[in-house]
């Protein structure tokens, strides 16, 4: 370079030298792992400046460790965000709102967290001036899209470096082999503890499973992989009885119903969700499901405190939502459920179904009781103001205003579209006749009554 032959150059104090030699700031998306320890020193090799970022969403960090990590590898600045209470409110709650499940089973844990942190991620891009960021995400995986989807969406025109995208890197570092090599060689601290052979991703909303002996979708999964939840075979003998209560299709209290205790912060009730749920074995699945970028890929989660609030929810929503309101908030859940699936949540279509959603949910308020007990969620009995259910129309008991003969014109109607091509027209009209007779005669019965 021009600058490292310039005797000048080498004159000049250290701050300066860097300040000229410097490519711009990049912002890492930093979890203080092997990977990203590694991409911020590569990333000082290449002539950035690196500020860390480190996201507390809820998982298991020592993260005043994972600060001083950043700082002794040459880090700028290090940011450490506390979102859990904005992760909850943000994002997993229009989740709970929505129904959100991917493919009929996966509940999004860990594509609801990328928006968040990438929204805090760009937070501080703007704020620190820094015209680059940064992330840890393989190219053949989700999380790289929904990252720079965010980026791009709320930050048009940064720039973003994914070095396992970059031939440079990934040609370099072909393994976890070659990652232990660089480290010992620039003096990151490489990890003592015996590596899993699976990768895990953890969050407030879940745990995810993925790689090495996992990708054989035919092997079980060890016994010892489970951190969140017990074995439900393991499970207490004695079940939890919980009473949820919604408002607009949130959750504003839990109570566990045998100690009287109750939660009513949004962080403290998914907490205290999690802490049932994960206790007596609720929420764990193993599934193989297509990636956005094309192939599939087997995963295993768990996600208690979710699973809960899938069942409490669906249950309070049936019983307050009109039927087709409800069917269609149901297609709009499965679409919302795709978008943020592939990374679009800060998307016009996105932000235009949670609306949809959100407007769905305004009657959507009453307490469901359920009991958690061996791996399942028994709901018991729900309440609520706005009720669309009618005991007196409902009962076997009391007939009320409904006339079981009206039945009979309803059902003669829909049986004409079931017809067989192949019957006669004379039948037709035989039914037609019958169908037009049966509302005839309840058209009178109804005037003399």
């Amino acid at each position: 370079m021009f600058y490292s032959r310039n005797p000048l150059y080498h004159s000049l104090p250290v701050g300066l030298k860097a300040l000229i030699m410097s490519k711009g700031t990049v912002v890492l998306a930093y979890s203080g792992g092997l990977d990203t320890s590694c991409i911020l020193v590569w990333l000082k090799e290449q002539g950035y400046d690196v500020i860390a970022f480190l996201a507390n969403i809820g998982q298991d960090e020592d993260f005043e460790a994972a600060r001083k990590k950043a700082e002794k590898l040459g880090a700028k600045k290090v940011f450490i965000e506390d979102l859990r209470s904005e992760f909850v409110e943000d994002f997993i709650w229009p989740a709970v709102q929505a129904n959100a499940v991917y493919e009929d089973r996966y509940l999004l844990g860990t594509a609801v967290a990328r928006p968040c942190i990438g929204r805090s991620q760009v937070e501080i891009a703007r704020r620190e001036g820094a015209q680059f960021v940064s992330h840890g995400a393989t190219g053949k995986g989700n999380d790289q899209i929904r990252f720079e989807l965010t980026c791009y969406a709320l930050y048009p025109e940064v720039k973003i470096i994914a070095p396992w995208r970059v031939p440079e890197f990934y040609n370099r570092f072909k393994g976890r082999i070659d990652l232990m090599d660089y480290a010992q060689k620039h003096g990151i601290p490489v990890p003592v503890t015996p590596q899993a052979p699976w990768s895990m991703d953890a969050n407030l909303m879940h745990i995810s499973y993925e790689s090495g002996i996992l990708e054989n979708p035919k092997s079980n999964a060890p016994a010892d992989l489970y951190l969140m939840t017990k074995n439900p075979e393991e499970s207490p003998n004695t079940p939890d009885v919980l009473e949820i209560e919604f408002s607009n299709g949130v959750p504003v209290k839990v109570t566990n119903v045998k100690e009287s205790t109750s939660k009513d912060s949004p962080l403290d009730i998914f907490s205290y969700l999690n802490e049932i749920g994960g206790k007596h074995g609720v929420g764990r699945i193993d599934i193989v499901e297509n990636r956005f970028i094309g192939m599939k890929s087997r995963g295993i989660y768990e996600t208690p405190g979710g699973t809960i609030l899938l069942q409490a929810h669906l249950d309070i929503e049936t019983f307050t939502m009109d039927k087709e309101v409800r069917r269609i908030k149901q297609g709009l859940g499965i679409k919302f459920a795709e978008l943020v699936y592939n990374g679009f949540w800060y998307s016009p279509e996105c932000d235009f179904v949670r609306h949809c959603i959100d407007k769905s949910q305004e009657n959507v308020e009453g307490k469901v009781q359920l009991s958690v007990f061996k791996g399942q969620v028994y709901i018991m009995g729900r309440e609520s103001p706005k009720s669309l259910y009618n005991e007196e129309l409902v009962s076997m008991d009391v007939q009320g205003d409904y006339d079981p003969c009206d039945a009979s014109g309803f059902i003669r109607i829909n049986a004409v579209k079931g017809t067989p091509p192949f019957a006669g027209s004379l039948q037709r009209q035989e039914i037609t006749c019958a169908v037009l007779k049966t509302i005839f005669l309840s058209f009178l019965l109804s005037l003399l009554s």
